[in-house]
């Protein structure tokens, strides 16, 4: 939870321009889903996958030192996000995490208590509280992927999640983090 306002429309007004003037929006996400603290997350991982997220993505509170809740990605919530931003690129952060994984899992729905598949973020909190995630999978990869820097680098399968996930969201991913080290990113633009 925080006070300021992070969609694109309130750095706007946090620094003092019009929406007008700015022709890049970035939206960041990581290639899979956490949460801090309590409240819902219909794509949470309460197993040794989640586990495995968290201790590979380094996911512990900086100032609590608590774990993280881990969970794959929820396209959902970044739909909604790349809408309401009106996002005009993604960098999706953290892709070397899901090295290792054999299949992975992409949200792309919610079904609620009474069996209705939306694609749309619910607008009322109960629905969100009930929502059962509706997964694509994926093949995933074993190589470690850690230090890549240029697309072709990436094995097959964590393309086709980055391209899946840039066709669900309507945007290109420009930026794809592989690493904890400020050189260990794939820059698509150049």
């Amino acid at each position: 939870v925080t006070s300021s306002n992070p969609i694109a429309g309130g750095a706007c007004a946090g620094v003092g321009v019009g929406p007008n003037r700015i022709d890049r929006i970035i939206g960041v996400s990581k290639a899979y889903t956490t949460r801090v603290g309590e409240g819902p997350f219909p794509t949470e991982l309460l197993d040794d996958d989640g586990r495995a997220m968290g201790e590979r993505g380094h996911e512990f509170g900086t100032t609590t030192g608590r774990q993280r809740r881990c969970g794959w990605i929820d396209l959902v919530a970044l739909r909604y996000a790349t809408r309401l931003s009106g996002f005009t690129e993604v960098a999706l952060t953290k892709l070397d995490v899901l090295s290792g994984f054999g299949r992975v899992r992409l949200c792309t729905a919610y079904r609620t208590r009474e069996g209705e598949e939306i694609r749309d973020f619910p607008y009322h909190q109960s629905v969100f509280h009930n929502a059962e995630p509706v997964y694509e999978e994926m093949d995933g990869w074993s190589q470690d992927i850690a230090g890549c820097q240029d697309i072709d680098e990436l094995p097959p399968a964590a393309r086709g999640y980055v391209d899946r996930i840039s066709a669900d969201l309507g945007v290109p991913i420009t930026l794809i983090g592989t690493g904890q080290g400020r050189h260990e990113v794939i820059d698509q633009v150049g």
